[in-house]
């Protein structure tokens, strides 16, 4: 029997893995409907990505639970992040750090950062307000799409989480998406049109198991 081509394991968010984080989520969500609303210039919108990913998976800190895809080479071609349930919102202090981050990335474009703090404002509001497990990233690098990698990090800790007896919740700007996460129990529960244009917000939720 042949040896699988990744290998899986729980991830710590240092900055070693910040920095691969970031690079990884940058290429998974490049061409995100969210994103390229954002900003149509290629360039801006990868360097603004990297950014954007870097700070906002930072401020999770000990709220994360992580797991990560590496290939034969070691290089990290996927990754599950969930925010625990009880630790939303998150410290004012740490909220703070995402803001400064998300301008350091938009703020090149500067239009860019109405159109993000609308869309941050619409998704604070359509998330439940009773303790759920919230999928804050699940990126797989394109080059490794459709190996099998998505499942592989997100079917053992949906597991875990139905030990819990709690609910879990996600957004997408991917009507394609919806599919996807219907094979793993989600059940979509609203789709938002966000005040001043953009792509439509999908909301999606996994009732207890």
């Amino acid at each position: 029997m042949g040896s699988t081509p990744f290998t899986y394991s729980p991830l710590t968010l240092d900055r070693r893995t910040l920095d691969e984080v970031a690079v990884l989520g940058a290429r998974s969500f490049y061409d995100d409907p969210f994103f390229v609303h954002l900003s149509d210039e290629s360039m801006k919108r990868a360097k603004g990505l990297t950014l954007y990913m870097r700070s906002h998976m930072a401020v999770l800190g000990d709220s994360a639970v992580a797991t990560g895809a590496r290939n034969a080479a070691g290089l990290l071609v996927g990754i599950c992040v969930w925010q625990r349930p009880g630790t939303y919102p998150l410290p004012v202090g740490r909220q703070v750090r995402e803001m400064g981050g998300s301008l350091r990335a938009l703020i090149p474009e500067p239009s860019s950062l109405v159109k993000g703090l609308r869309y941050t404002f619409a998704m604070e509001k359509a998330r439940p307000k009773d303790e759920h497990w919230y999928l804050s990233l699940l990126a797989v690098d394109p080059m490794a799409w459709r190996q099998g990698i998505g499942s592989a990090l997100l079917e053992p800790s949906l597991a875990s989480i139905d030990d819990d007896g709690l609910p879990c919740y996600l957004e997408t700007q991917k009507e394609a998406n919806l599919a996807y996460y219907r094979r793993f129990g989600f059940e979509e529960t609203e789709r938002l049109t966000i005040r001043g244009g953009g792509p439509v917000l999908f909301t999606m939720t996994r009732p207890v198991r």
